[in-house]
């Protein structure tokens, strides 16, 4: 450790030998201002950067415009600097380590690992930023496909293409749920809904006829997001598959919103209601015709779910509901919210056609991500967000989750060096990579 802080310490004192900027030449002395006029050379100022090797010195000119009186440094906007303490190496460092868990871990991780000394709070700032910037970029990426009309991607067809939807609460400060009615009646609502979708691919299936999925065909992405705001974003996940594929399966757990949306943006898709959550929703209303009564329970499920669910017979299973009998008002009311659950859902279970077709009838995809993405993240004790932080983090991980991460960087860096000039023997480009 003690040699490896030496290395940084030598490396940060070239890197600022490298960052040391002369002054401009006589033609370059006066740059284009914002605001119409010209920015004109005043000085060389300096400030200090935190770099992957640690604290160096950035020395460059600035430019002041003598009409509105507002002052640049070309330099700090060509290294991704304006306006920031750290260099884009650390960012990439902050970002990563502020996805994965609470800000203050990401500190200690920073300062363990790399050996540099930052705050939570600029974790904080720095992930939130970096994550808002992503979803900014994929929204456009997605306006741009939406208006242009391109041409269908060329590629092997794939058999089938599944798009799983879900949602999960996460809790969120007092001001993003003011208005919002909670689960109790007359109570205020403390969480909101996080919408997670993911996409993936199947070729084939098992010995004994189960689906597989293929490997590494899974992306996913997500957001507190309405209902109908969340297909521009499940557009995101993988462009040019939807084209390519032969067959297309959406399955949720049989919620409105889910079927709405694929009712509207994949009419064609063939729609299952996750068999594990049809099952839950009996189970809860065994649970309340039967309390206390475990036996009870299991005789009930034995002949609602095992004859009738799990071979697809849902117009027999809804009568047998409709027919229960109770004295219990609540009860009464929950038999016909759920017989109207499998009623409405009927063509999307019918689970023994989907087995012989060697297709998924589980969500658990993206039941696991609701769990990892969201859940190991944003639902930890003590952790109240706003909507903005959410969506960020969200969007951070979903790409870094997505195996997209480096590539955002890759992209961001090249943006970075296709701006640079180089009036200084390549000055400019040597310091972007170090800074990088």
């Amino acid at each position: 450790m003690a040699f490896r802080a030496a290395l940084h310490q030598a490396g940060a004192a070239a890197l600022s030998q490298l960052l040391q900027f002369p002054e401009p030449a006589a033609d370059q002395r006066t740059i284009p201002c914002p605001c119409g006029s010209q920015a004109h050379y005043r000085e060389l100022r300096s400030r200090g950067i935190l770099t992957a090797l640690g604290e160096v010195e950035l020395t460059r000119p600035w430019y002041l415009c003598p009409r509105c009186h507002n002052g640049q440094f070309p330099v700090d906007r060509q290294l991704d600097v304006a306006n920031r303490d750290c260099s884009p190496g650390v960012r990439r460092m902050e970002a990563l380590v502020g996805q994965q868990g609470p800000f203050d871990r990401g500190r200690e991780q920073m300062k363990v690992l790399a050996g540099l000394e930052v705050t939570a709070k600029s974790v904080e700032r720095t992930a939130e930023a970096i994550g808002t910037d992503i979803a900014a970029r994929e929204q456009r990426e997605i306006g741009k496909a939406v208006q242009l009309d391109l041409p269908v991607m060329v590629g092997e067809p794939i058999p089938i293409l599944y798009v799983q939807m879900d949602g999960t609460g996460i809790p969120v400060v007092k001001k993003e749920t003011e208005g919002r009615k909670g689960k109790t009646d007359g109570q205020p609502a403390h969480t909101r809904e996080v919408k997670l979708g993911c996409v993936f691919t199947q070729t084939g299936w098992d010995e004994a006829g189960y689906a597989i999925r293929d490997p590494d065909s899974t992306t996913y992405t997500g957001a507190i997001e309405t209902a109908e705001e969340f297909p521009h974003l499940s557009g995101s996940l993988e462009p040019g598959l939807e084209p390519r594929a032969q067959q297309k399966i959406v399955m949720g757990d049989g919620a409105e919103w889910i079927g709405n949306l694929a009712d509207q943006h994949f009419p064609s898709a063939a729609q299952i209601v996750d068999l594990y959550h049809a099952r839950q929703h009996l189970w809860d209303l065994a649970r309340r015709l039967y309390p206390n009564d475990p036996a009870g329970q299991q005789a009930w499920m034995k002949v609602h779910q095992k004859r009738l669910l799990d071979k697809g017979k849902i117009e027999k299973l809804v009568l047998s509901l409709r027919s229960t009998k109770s004295t219990n008002t609540e009860v009464l009311e929950k038999i016909r919210i759920e017989a109207d659950y499998f009623e409405r859902n009927a063509a999307r279970m019918r689970y023994p056609k989907f087995r012989s077709q060697h297709l998924f009838i589980g969500s658990g995809v993206i039941e696991a991500r609701c769990k990892t993405v969201i859940g190991c993240r944003l639902k930890q004790s003590g952790m109240f967000w706003t909507i903005r932080g959410a969506n960020a983090i969200i969007a951070l991980r979903c790409r870094h989750l997505n195996g997209r991460f480096e590539t955002y960087w890759e992209g961001r860096r090249a943006g970075m060096i296709s701006t640079l000039q180089k009036p200084h023997g390549g000055r400019y480009l040597e310091a972007a990579a170090g800074m990088s």
